[in-house]
């Protein structure tokens, strides 16, 4: 599979960014699809995940009410709704692709190139 990460930018505290993580190759619903993020100096952090079907989602404390995760496999993408941002969201945000429906990065398989969200204030 591969993954291809779009849609960040520069927005103010308190916007809103769209996340877009386009997947080709294989059947993208076979996978579990994460989101992570990396912030400059720190270590990548578990963002969000959404299972093969989209019927489940599990977010990072920091993520709850104000990202959201959905997929839509027919047309191999799963989108990361980040509201409210934050300057603490400033990041490299990534998504990954994976057998196993899990926070764990080295878990997932096949990783996007990411894109950097920066939230000023």
């Amino acid at each position: 599979v591969q993954l291809q990460a779009s849609g960040g930018g520069l927005v103010q505290a308190g916007g809103s960014l769209r996340l877009s993580c386009a997947a080709s190759g294989r059947t993208f619903s076979n996978y579990a699809t994460g989101w992570f993020r990396q912030a400059q100096g720190k270590e990548r952090e578990f963002v969000g995940r959404i299972s093969w079907t989209g019927g489940s989602t599990y977010y990072a404390d920091f993520a709850k009410g104000r990202f959201t995760i959905s997929r839509d496999n027919a047309k191999n993408t799963v989108t990361l709704q980040m509201n409210s941002l934050k300057p603490e969201d400033t990041a490299v945000y990534y998504c990954a692709a994976g057998r196993y429906y899990t926070n764990r990065a080295a878990e997932y398989d096949y990783w996007g190139q990411g894109t950097q969200v920066t939230v000023s204030s």
